[in-house]
């Protein structure tokens, strides 16, 4: 059974970057896109990053230019580069498959918190 497991959240004053990382207990290519999602106490899951098997990526609106989605094949791992972080990026980041019949079970997340 494929798991996910998230790392690397945390307390980040604004301006600042993190690199959230997601290891896949299978194979990365399990899936034909990954993504990376937030959720905030009250709102629906977010999708804000993607990438595909062929390394095209996608992002949302409120993160384009400043997050990077990237991956290690070698490592079964997909990474979520985030700068100049603003306190409405402040959320718990989980990473899934995109397609809706290639989704999992969410993994626990990793919570970001951007303050002074």
């Amino acid at each position: 059974q494929v798991q996910l497991v998230e790392s690397g959240g945390g307390l980040v004053e604004p301006g600042g970057s993190l690199r959230l990382s997601c290891t896949v207990s299978g194979s990365i290519f399990s899936f034909n896109a990954m993504g990376w999602y937030r959720q905030t106490p009250g709102k629906q899951r977010e999708l804000v990053a993607t990438l595909t098997k062929d390394g095209s990526t996608g992002y949302a609106d409120s993160v384009k230019g400043r997050f990077t989605i990237s991956r290690d094949n070698a490592k079964n791992t997909v990474y979520l580069r985030m700068n100049s972080l603003k306190p409405e990026d402040t959320a718990v980041y989980y990473c899934n498959a995109v397609a809706v019949n290639e989704i999992i079970e969410w993994g626990q997340g990793t919570r970001v918190t951007v303050s002074s």
